[in-house]
C-alpha cells in the first residue's frame, strides 16, 4: 500500500497530492491568491480538470492522467473485482486511457503515460495466472511508479541543465563571475510536474550551486502562468527574480541582462523541433539574434520520435475569452476576431541544447538526434530494416514534411489557420466540429468539416494511388496542378467551379468551399434516377469557356507555351495512358470485370486487332496534341449538382491535351448511366423518362458546347495565334468565309475525336482498374453483365468507327445507342 509516492518532498509546493485511491489537484487557476485542492474521484473529472487547466504542464498532466486511472480502478472498479474477465479489464483500461488523451492533444506526456499503462495491462494480462485483479494492480503500480520517476528525473535534469547553461554562456563570454542571469517562459516548476520542475528545476539547481545571479520570468499571456505561477514559485523559494511582460523579452536581451534562456516543452519531435507555450518561438528567434544560448528542458517522456518535424505537431486552440476577458470581464472590443493557439514550435536550428534526465541529446548538422538517443537508452526501436541513425537522417530530411491527415488531426490543422478557422467557428469550438471522410474516389482523401459558423472541404493527396497502396507511387504535385486549374477554370466559368480558400504545397492539400446539400455527386443522382434539367446547359458552358479561353485560338503562342509548361502533369498523364489506352486491351493484373459472365466478351476485345490499332492512335493523339487546358477527369463523379446548379470539382489530372478528351469523357459517362439504367429498375420501363433525358442531355451538351465555343471564337479568336485575325478576322478579305470554314473543319475533327474517346472511356470503365458505380451497384450479376455487355459493344464500335456513317452526328450516335440497348 503506497501512502505517499515521494517520502521526501522536494518542495512545499505540490500540484498533485496522491495516496492510493485518492487524488487531489491544486487548482492552479486560483493561484497565487488562493490555495485550493480539488478532489479527483474518477477519470471523467480528471479529463475536465486537465482540459480546464486546473492542472497544467506536460509532466503534471501525464502524472494526473496516470493517477486518475489508478484511482478509477482502485475505487470504482474494486481493484479489478468489477470485471468478469481479463479481456474486459484490458478493454476498459485501453478505452479509458484513449479518452483521457483527448483532453489536451499537444503535450505528449499524457499519451506517453497512457501507453505505459496500456503496456503494463497487456503484460499482466498475458501472464499465465492473469486475473482482472492482477491486471488492475499492475496498472495502479505503473501509475505510481510513473509519478515517482517524474520527481527523480527532474532533479537529474536540473543538475545536467545547470552545467550545460554555464558551459554555453561562458563560451560566449557571458556569466561573469560564474553566475548566470536566466530567462524562462511559462511555468515549468513544481506546479507543472510531480515536483522540482524541468526548466525551473534547472534554475533551482543553478541557485543550489550558487550560480544563479538572477531569474527573469515572462507573464505568459494569455493565461498568465508566468505571472501567477512561476513568479509565485520563485518568490516562495526566495530566488532573486523579476517578472517581465512577454513583449519585453527582446528588449531585455538587447540590454545585456540575459545570459541564457531555458524553457520547458510539451513535445519534442525527432529532429528536435519543440512545441511549448505560445511565445517560445519568438524567444528562440530573439535569443539567436542576440547570441544567447537557448535551451529546452524536457524529460524523455516528452520526446516523440514518431513525428519527424514540428510541422506534424497538432497545436491546441484555446477559448477566445482567454484573450478578450480578464477575470470574467471583457477587455477587448466586441466583434473582433481572436486567434489563440496555446503553443508554438521552436525550430531545432535555434535550440542550443535539449536537456533530459538521461543527459543531453546529441546534435548533428543543426538537427538533434532524438531517435538515436532514445534507441541507445532502449526507449525506442527504429522501423524494421532501418538503423536509428538512418531514422534520424530521415527526420532531418523532412523539416516541412507531409503527413496524412485523419478525421481528428484535420480539425486541428484547420484550427491553426485563422482564415480557415473563422469560417467554421470559434477556436474553442474545435472539439465539437464534425468531420466526415467522403473521398470515394481512387486516389485522394476528402474531408468535410462542419462547425457552428459554417463548413469547408479539405482535399489531400497521398503520395500513392489510394485504391492500390504504396506499391503504386504517385506525385503529389498534382495538388499544385489542381489548385492552379481550379483558379483558371474559375476565371472563365466561376458559376461552375468551387472557390479555393487555401493551397498548402507541403501538406499536398487544397481547402475549398463545401458544396453542401442539396448538392450531390452527379453519379449518385443518376443512379437514383434523378433528372437534372439544366445539366446540359451548364456542362456546355463549362466546356466551352474553359477549353476556348486556354487554347491557342484565344492565346498568343508565347502565353500558350508557358501554360503548357505550367501544367506539365507527367505522372498523372502516364497513369491515364496506362489505365485507359493500354491495360484494358491485354491481361493486365489491374483489370477486372463481371466474371464469368463477361469473360468471353473481354477475351474477344483483347484479341481485337482493330481495337488495338484505334486505341494506339488515340493514345498518340492524347500524348501529342496540346490544344487546351483539360480538366482531365471530367466524369459524373467529378461533378456536383442540384436541380439548378452544377459545379465541376477534382481537376487533379489537368494538363494541356486534345479538347475531345474532356468532351468525350463526360459524354461517355452519360452513356454509361444510360446503359446501366435497366439494372436499377424495380419494374421494367420505370426509368424510360430518365433514359430519354440522358440521351437528350448528350445531344444538348454537344450542341450547346459547339455553339458556345464557336460564339466565343467569333468574339475573341482574333486575339489568338492559331487562326490570326489577318486571315479570318472581319477586316480580312473573305475573312468571314474563312472563319466559318475554319470553324466547320475544326468542330468536325473535334467531333470525330470525341466519338473515339467516348469509346475508349466506356471500355476502360467496364474492363479496367476503375469502374463506375452506375454498373457496379447493380446487385444482380447477370443483369449487370447484360447492361455492361451492351455498353462494351457500343464502346468498341465508337472506338473503331469514329464519327462515320450513322455515328457522324450526335443525333445519329444516340439513336444508335438506343437501338443497341433495345436489341
Amino acid at each position: 500500500y503506497v501512502k505517499m509516492v515521494s517520502e521526501e518532498p522536494v518542495s512545499s509546493l505540490q500540484a498533485i497530492k496522491y495516496t492510493r485511491g485518492s487524488l487531489q489537484l491544486l487548482d492552479q487557476r486560483l493561484l497565487p491568491f488562493q490555495t485550493v485542492y480539488l478532489d479527483v474521484p474518477d477519470v471523467k473529472t480528471a479529463w475536465a480538470h486537465i482540459r480546464d487547466m486546473v492542472v497544467r504542464g506536460a509532466p503534471a498532466i501525464g502524472c494526473t492522467g496516470a493517477l486518475a486511472m489508478a484511482v478509477e480502478l482502485h475505487t470504482h472498479k474494486a481493484a479489478g473485482a468489477a470485471f468478469s474477465s481479463v479481456g474486459e479489464a484490458e478493454e476498459y483500461i485501453n478505452s479509458t486511457l484513449d479518452y483521457l488523451v483527448t483532453s489536451r492533444p499537444t503535450a505528449v506526456n499524457l499519451a506517453d503515460a497512457a501507453n505505459k499503462l496500456k503496456a503494463a495491462a497487456s503484460q499482466a494480462g498475458a501472464a499465465e495466472s492473469a486475473a482482472p485483479s492482477s491486471v488492475c494492480s499492475a496498472v495502479i503500480d505503473a501509475a505510481e511508479v510513473y509519478f515517482a520517476e517524474d520527481i527523480a528525473s527532474n532533479k537529474a535534469m536540473g543538475a545536467t541543465g545547470a552545467a550545460a547553461l554555464l558551459s554555453a554562456a561562458i563560451a560566449r563570454g557571458r556569466g561573469v563571475g560564474g553566475k548566470l542571469r536566466v530567462l524562462t517562459h511559462c511555468n515549468t516548476g513544481s506546479l507543472a510536474t510531480a515536483g522540482y520542475g524541468t526548466a525551473l528545476g534547472v534554475i533551482r539547481a543553478l541557485n543550489d550551486q550558487d550560480a544563479l545571479e538572477h531569474a527573469f520570468c515572462t507573464e505568459t499571456r494569455p493565461y498568465n502562468q508566468g505571472a501567477r505561477l512561476t513568479a509565485f514559485e520563485l518568490a516562495h523559494d526566495k530566488l532573486p527574480a523579476t517578472l517581465i511582460c512577454d513583449s519585453a523579452a527582446a528588449a531585455l536581451m538587447a540590454s545585456g541582462q540575459v545570459d541564457a534562456v531555458v524553457v520547458g516543452a510539451d513535445r519534442v519531435v525527432a529532429n528536435g523541433d519543440t512545441a511549448n507555450k505560445i511565445g517560445t518561438k519568438a524567444l528562440s528567434i530573439s535569443a539567436a539574434h542576440f547570441n544567447i544560448p537557448f535551451f529546452i528542458a524536457a524529460p524523455t517522456t516528452t520526446l516523440d520520435p514518431n513525428l519527424p518535424s514540428g510541422d506534424h505537431i497538432v497545436i491546441e486552440q484555446r477559448s477566445h475569452e482567454e484573450v478578450t476577458h480578464f477575470k470574467g470581464t471583457r477587455v477587448a472590443a466586441q466583434g473582433v476576431n481572436v486567434w489563440n493557439p496555446s503553443f508554438d514550435v521552436a525550430p531545432c536550428g535555434l535550440i542550443e541544447g535539449i536537456i533530459t534526465e538521461r543527459g543531453m541529446i546529441p546534435k548533428k548538422d543543426g538537427v538533434f538526434q532524438v531517435r538515436a538517443f532514445m534507441a541507445k537508452l532502449g526507449l525506442w526501436q527504429p522501423p524494421e530494416g532501418q538503423t536509428a541513425a538512418e531514422a534520424d537522417d530521415a527526420a532531418a530530411a523532412a523539416p516541412g514534411g507531409f503527413r496524412a491527415l485523419d478525421c481528428e488531426s484535420v480539425k486541428h490543422w484547420v484550427a491553426a489557420r485563422p482564415a480557415l478557422q473563422q469560417r467554421l467557428g470559434p477556436a474553442d469550438s474545435v472539439d465539437n466540429w464534425q468531420v466526415k471522410e467522403v473521398g470515394d474516389g481512387n486516389i485522394n482523401f476528402v474531408f468535410i468539416i462542419e462547425g457552428p459558423s459554417g463548413a469547408l472541404c479539405v482535399k489531400q493527396a497521398l503520395p500513392y494511388v489510394r485504391c492500390v497502396g504504396e506499391s503504386w507511387p504517385l506525385t503529389q504535385d498534382r495538388v499544385r496542378i489542381e489548385a492552379a486549374a481550379l483558379a483558371e477554370e474559375a476565371a472563365w466559368c466561376p458559376a461552375h467551379v468551387p472557390a479555393v480558400y487555401l493551397y498548402d504545397k507541403e501538406m499536398a492539400l487544397i481547402t475549398m468551399r463545401y458544396l453542401a446539400p442539396p448538392f450531390l455527386i452527379l453519379r449518385r443522382g443518376l443512379i437514383a434516377g434523378t433528372i437534372y434539367p439544366r445539366l446540359a446547359e451548364h456542362l456546355a458552358t463549362f466546356l466551352a469557356g474553359t477549353l476556348f479561353h486556354t487554347s491557342l485560338i484565344k492565346l498568343n503562342s508565347s502565353e500558350f507555351r508557358k501554360k503548357v509548361a505550367q501544367y506539365e502533369n507527367d505522372e498523372m498523364c502516364r497513369l491515364t495512358e496506362q489505365v485507359i489506352f493500354t491495360e484494358p486491351y491485354f491481361t493486365a493484373k489491374n483489370n477486372r470485370w463481371t466474371s464469368p459472365q463477361l469473360d468471353a466478351d473481354v477475351a474477344e476485345l483483347q484479341a481485337d486487332v482493330t481495337a488495338r490499332v484505334a486505341v494506339c492512335e488515340l493514345k498518340s493523339l492524347f500524348c501529342s496534341k496540346p490544344q487546351a487546358l483539360l480538366h482531365g477527369d471530367l466524369h459524373t463523379g467529378s461533378i456536383m449538382v442540384t436541380d439548378t446548379d452544377t459545379s465541376v470539382i477534382d481537376p487533379e489530372f489537368a494538363f494541356y491535351g486534345p479538347m475531345a478528351f474532356d468532351v468525350g469523357k463526360i459524354l461517355a459517362n452519360l452513356l454509361l448511366a444510360y446503359f446501366a439504367s435497366d439494372g436499377h429498375e424495380k419494374t421494367p420501363g420505370e426509368r424510360e423518362g430518365q433514359r430519354g433525358w440522358l440521351l437528350s442531355c448528350i445531344i444538348d451538351t454537344w450542341a450547346g458546347f459547339s455553339s458556345s465555343f464557336s460564339r466565343l471564337w467569333s468574339e475573341h479568336g482574333a486575339q489568338g495565334d492559331l487562326y490570326p485575325g489577318v486571315l479570318t478576322g472581319p477586316d480580312a478579305p473573305g475573312g468571314a468565309d474563312a472563319l466559318a470554314a475554319c470553324q466547320a473543319s475544326f468542330m468536325g475533327q473535334l467531333f470525330y475525336e470525341t466519338v473515339q474517346f467516348m469509346g475508349a472511356f466506356i471500355i476502360r470503365r467496364l474492363v479496367g482498374i476503375a469502374h463506375v458505380a452506375d454498373m457496379d451497384s447493380i446487385s444482380d450479376l447477370d443483369v449487370r453483365a447484360t447492361c455492361e455487355r451492351r455498353a462494351l459493344r457500343f464502346g468498341r464500335r465508337l472506338l473503331v468507327e469514329g464519327a462515320k456513317g450513322e455515328l457522324s452526328s450526335i443525333q445519329g450516335l444516340v439513336e444508335a445507342a438506343a437501338l443497341l440497348r433495345a436489341a
